[in-house]
């Protein structure tokens, strides 16, 4: 019997690999090249089922000329990289890999939280730059943590586990959804207060941003949202590229409009917008919010039993269009 041919985008875990290679005609990328459109296209052509991440765009175009497709496999929870759209109507299932995350990205979260507020990254370049020659009662001031307002904008599973970790810092919590938490998971959730965004935005002195990244989403933050918030507050992005007006941001932080970014996520990465590497009061990171080795390990091994149950005939767990069995081809 033929083995159906699977494409793997991007480089992987080896041994999770050779589960994949022992059932099916496996094309893969350890190289770890970026693929063009073009290139994507014509290794997409004739496979079964892919396995990606938020670097492939897969368009309504690839999905047409991919005739065999039954199966796209995003290695992240946000999908905004496939139009799911075109692949509903094309009979093919798409999946994610929620929950798996929560728990590591809300650390990481917390981590870029405190070296934005205290100025950790802004102080080791100083001090690696050779300029420590005393201690200074005002040398790299910040913010304090503790006993005071954290604001949430997307309180969905990343969001309350945020909120949670809030309680040791005894904050007050504020948040903005789509739609407010019950009773019960705000009270879970440090007691988190719901408020409109503009209210959220002039009460808290931190802001945390793990909402998806839609059309409805683009620039939820821009100049006219900063401009509501305290001179002396923070902004952390742990969400996507887009939520927030990078222009706008760096201008906000060049003028002091606000004190502070933590930002692991920018509207064009990996490009870069040179001018945040002009500030010192921005901390960079490249798109590390889940990078802890289990919970890696733990997104490919959800996207492979994704990939494995598709290929079966069966609903995927994480199946995000289950309306498209219905359309299968």
């Amino acid at each position: 019997m033929t083995k159906q041919k699977i494409l793997i985008a991007r480089a992987t875990f080896p041994d999770l690999l050779a589960r994949l290679e022992s059932q099916f005609e496996v094309e893969s990328n350890q190289a770890d090249e970026i693929f063009s459109a073009q290139t994507l296209q014509e290794k997409m052509r004739d496979k079964d089922a892919v396995m990606v991440t938020a670097s492939e765009a897969i368009s309504a175009a690839l999905i047409a000329t991919s005739p065999r497709l039954k199966a796209i496999c995003n290695i992240a929870v946000g999908y905004n990289n496939i139009d799911v759209a075109a692949a509903t109507a094309a009979g093919i299932m798409v999946t994610n890999t929620p929950d798996v995350l929560n728990e590591t990205t809300a650390d990481f979260g917390w981590a870029l939280l405190m070296a934005t507020a205290r100025r950790i990254t802004e102080a080791e370049h100083w001090l690696r730059a050779g300029h420590w020659d005393k201690w200074r009662y005002d040398a790299f001031l910040g913010a304090d943590l503790h006993g005071s307002t954290l604001g949430i904008i997307g309180m969905g599973r990343i969001g309350q586990a945020i909120a949670r970790r809030s309680m040791g810092f005894d904050m007050r919590v504020r948040y903005h959804n789509r739609s407010p938490l019950t009773p019960q998971q705000e009270a879970h959730a440090n007691a988190a207060a719901y408020r409109s965004k503009e209210a959220l935005l002039r009460e808290a002195d931190h802001v945390v941003l793990v909402l998806p990244y839609s059309a409805a989403t683009h620039h939820t933050i821009g100049a006219a949202e900063l401009a509501l918030m305290k001179p002396s507050a923070t902004l952390v992005n742990i969400a996507r590229g887009g939520i927030v007006d990078d222009v706008a941001l760096i201008a906000a932080l060049r003028t002091g409009r606000v004190a502070a970014a933590g930002l692991d996520v920018f509207e064009h990465e990996p490009a870069l917008h040179p001018d945040f590497l002009t500030l010192s009061n921005v901390v960079l990171t490249p798109h590390i919010a889940s990078a802890s080795a289990p919970t890696r390990r733990a997104m490919v091994q959800c996207a492979t039993d994704n990939l494995l149950a598709a290929l079966a005939g069966r609903i995927p767990p994480n199946c995000l269009n289950p309306e498209s069995i219905t359309n299968n081809h």
